[in-house]
């Protein structure tokens, strides 16, 4: 390790994540710089957070010019910057999608759209999909596959949960039900190893909560915000969830997240039964609505798709076998453990991600990653 950050921090700190041997003291556009000046290409992107890589100057300055006008204020007082981050956000979304929650991360977006599936409709059931991931929180961690066996917390889920078989479009007509408050999915499946669900499976769920009056959560925390090569997944579905939930880029390396709602059932939410004490606040409004102008302005929609093509294009080598997931959410899917091809590729300085799935390495740049780097990965690809 460069330096050994990493054993300082086990003096103070819960040791709970495994750490790669790296010290990062700065960053710079689409690189990470260590304390022994190592440059290394982020093909992680702090895990799907930064949308135009680090050390935007226009980001900064917007953020610093909000901190020294109002550094924050509650929900107490409406704020104009806070109404026009919304309507930022809902001009982007899914057109039927008509009112906005502010909270601080994805766990929680997720755990307030459970809590409203469960009060519209009265129903004691989720229904979620294998494989799939929706946080660490009581009721986000119910759903997610796998947490009740390995890592859940707590001694009761707040709900009865059962799981889809992922991309069984049959399983999912059976199992959603009258019973069900809820069907959670992500589009495409990011701790799966960008994984992604099938339109048949997706327009199943859909169809299936309309007949039962079931609500339909879309989970973009990981997808949305431009990573799949359009706003939101769900978009190139042509699917309107009834409750979308957004974070990770949405603040562009600030802290916050969202929920949307159907107008539908917006109005069934009444004062007091929602509520985040720092979800909305200004300095995270600025940067959600920055972060909006700055994808739509520099067409960084346009460039996921260009980049995803030389992508799939230039890196089926070396070790990748398959290419999957969408965008900038891409799993590689290799010959040989992922995590051996992560330290190898580390090696020769790019830093990439893997996944629950042994085989799949995940690539979740940011959304202005060049041509260039893309050969930087190409040519480190050959030698593993």
């Amino acid at each position: 390790m460069d330096n050994n950050f990493s054993e300082q921090e086990k003096q103070t700190m819960l040791s709970v994540y495994k750490q790669l041997p790296l010290s990062i003291v700065a960053a710079e556009k689409c690189e990470l710089i260590t304390s022994n000046n190592r440059r290394i290409l982020d093909l992680y992107g702090g895990h799907a957070v930064i949308p135009f890589g680090y050390c935007e100057t226009s980001y900064i300055d917007a953020i610093t010019k909000q901190m020294k006008k109002l550094l924050f204020q509650s929900n107490l007082l409406p704020l104009d910057i806070r109404a026009k981050a919304a309507k930022s956000l809902l001009n982007i979304s899914p057109h039927n999608l008509a009112k906005v929650f502010f909270v601080n991360s994805g766990s929680e977006a997720n755990e307030n759209a459970l809590k409203i599936a469960c009060k519209v409709t009265k129903r004691k059931k989720i229904l979620a999909v294998t494989h799939g991931f929706h946080g660490r929180t009581a009721a986000s961690a119910a759903v997610s596959w796998g947490s009740n066996d390995n890592w859940y917390g707590f001694p009761d889920t707040p709900f009865e949960v059962d799981f889809i078989p992922r991309n069984d479009a049959c399983s999912a007509k059976r199992m959603i039900n009258d019973d069900v408050a809820a069907v959670i999915v992500e589009p495409i499946q990011g701790i799966a190893g960008a994984y992604d669900l099938s339109l048949e499976f997706l327009k199943t769920i859909r169809e299936s909560c309309n007949a039962s009056s079931s609500l339909m959560i879309v989970d973009e925390v990981q997808s949305g915000m431009g990573r799949s090569g359009s706003y939101f997944a769900i978009q190139d579905h042509d699917i309107e969830p009834d409750i979308l939930t957004t974070a990770k880029s949405l603040g562009g390396g600030f802290p916050c997240a969202a929920l949307l709602i159907d107008e539908e059932f917006s109005g069934s939410i009444d004062i007091g039964d929602l509520g985040s004490t720092f979800g909305g606040g200004p300095i995270a409004c600025t940067a959600i609505n920055f972060v909006i102008n700055y994808i739509t302005e520099k067409e960084l929609l346009k460039n996921v798709k260009e980049r995803e093509l030389e992508i799939r294009r230039e890196c089926l080598l070396g070790p990748v076998r398959k290419i999957q997931g969408k965008g900038f959410l891409l799993g590689l899917v290799c010959d040989q453990p992922a995590l051996k091809v992560q330290k190898k590729l580390l090696k020769k300085n790019i830093l990439t991600g893997t996944s629950a799935d042994k085989k799949v390495l995940r690539l979740l740049p940011p959304l202005v990653l060049q041509s260039s780097h893309i050969e930087r990965l190409r040519e480190a690809l050959t030698t593993v």
